[in-house]
């Protein structure tokens, strides 16, 4: 599998070259030339598979020039090692809980299979790695978890000061050993614009070797197919798939959702759910793409004013406004709306959502009042 820029200015890439370099020389995001197309006996067969049975499937056509299979096989048995399993509020809703990872956050998935990676590929660099990643919440203390320790590899993450859970600074402020954490007075977009910026430094860049791992990173992005794969696996009615809900920030996951679905993953529908930070939203509405200033919401994770994974979603559908629009459903779900939802869901379920997984919800119900027969996966 050979790998290109999105902003069409570099040359194609293998995988490891993709992983090591982050971004491609012209600053764009790395596509995948083709997507795989998956036989339909194994779709048919998910029931049977585990999660890293699944996950050797779908990344295999992805990394095999680059990864041998027995180290894939490895790779997959390590990042996978904790459940995702799919709860049942009612009828019509579901949630697939993705905190079950060492961090407590979705992004362990990403985070584990990249740093496994990099761990590999580094074995035979004559100099250190560094990986320098942006978080909003979740990804940092992912990241910090599954490189603490890996030789050659420094991590440098840069979070907004204030804007991070008590418990996501300790995470990544705790650790130590190869792990540094920076905050920085500002944003997300703040952090992740002085990761842009490093990446562009040519000086810099000749004395440090910098990979990104945040989503923009392609082995931090293509694992996260594993949620989709793990849900429609547990899906009981096969006649009558759901639309499915993604809490969306910068917009990593839900686009590993749509390169499922064009691998042959069976999902009708998909609702980009967002908080008050609604770029993606208007988009939807107005058919123009106008990137804002981040706002700071209870649902921190995703406050992201400019999400950089857009763009993929935009070459998966080859920028056709209408076959995304068929695809795709947005909703802004505001703090207040957060709040009433997490209090309802206790009230009826007595399930405890967090606000990521609430605006999920609300934005289902929004959905629903539309479309009254959707069943839905937050």
């Amino acid at each position: 599998m050979q790998y290109y820029s999105l902003n069409r200015n570099a040359g194609l890439v293998n995988f490891k070259t993709a992983v090591l370099n982050g971004l491609a020389e012209d600053k764009g995001l790395y596509f995948p030339e083709e997507v795989p197309l998956l036989e339909s006996d194994f779709i048919d067969s998910l029931s049977e598979k585990s999660l890293p049975e699944m996950a050797y499937a779908f990344l295999r056509p992805y990394v095999k020039e680059s990864i041998p299979d027995d180290i894939l096989q490895d790779i997959v048995t390590e990042s996978f090692n904790f459940p995702i399993p799919l709860v049942r509020l009612d009828d019509d809703l579901s949630v697939l809980e993705l905190f079950h990872g060492n961090t407590l956050a979705f992004k362990d998935v990403g985070a584990r299979f990249m740093s496994r990676c990099m761990g590999y590929f580094v074995k035979d660099m004559n100099r250190p790695l560094t990986v320098l990643v942006a978080t909003s919440g979740d990804t940092g203390g992912a990241v910090a978890d599954g490189f603490l320790g890996v030789e050659g590899v420094e991590v440098v993450i840069l979070y907004p000061k204030g804007r991070v859970s008590a418990v996501q600074e300790k995470q990544l402020t705790a650790l130590g050993q190869n792990i540094r954490a920076i905050a920085v007075h500002g944003n997300f977009d703040d952090c992740q614009t002085l990761v842009k910026q490093a990446f562009s430094d040519v000086e810099l860049r000749q004395k440090i070797f910098l990979t990104s791992a945040n989503s923009i990173n392609v082995a931090r992005w293509l694992p996260q197919q594993l949620f989709y794969f793990a849900a429609m696996q547990q899906w009981r009615d096969k006649a009558d798939m759901p639309t499915v809900i993604v809490p969306s920030g910068n917009f990593g996951n839900i686009c590993a959702g749509l390169l499922a679905l064009q691998s042959g993953l069976p999902i009708p529908h998909f609702v980009a759910a967002c908080n008050s930070n609604r770029v993606v939203p208007n988009y939807f509405e107005t058919g123009e793409y106008q990137p804002a200033k981040s706002l700071a919401t209870l649902s921190n994770a995703m406050d992201v004013g400019d999400p950089s994974n857009f763009i993929r979603i935009q070459e998966i559908f080859s920028r056709d406004f209408n076959q995304m629009q068929n695809k795709i459903t947005s909703y802004s779900i505001s703090d207040e709306e957060t709040k009433k939802t997490i209090r309802e869901v206790m009230q009826k379920y007595h399930y405890l959502a967090d606000p990521h997984t609430a605006v999920g919800i609300a934005a289902f119900l929004n959905y629903k009042k539309m479309n009254p027969n959707a069943k839905g996966i937050v």
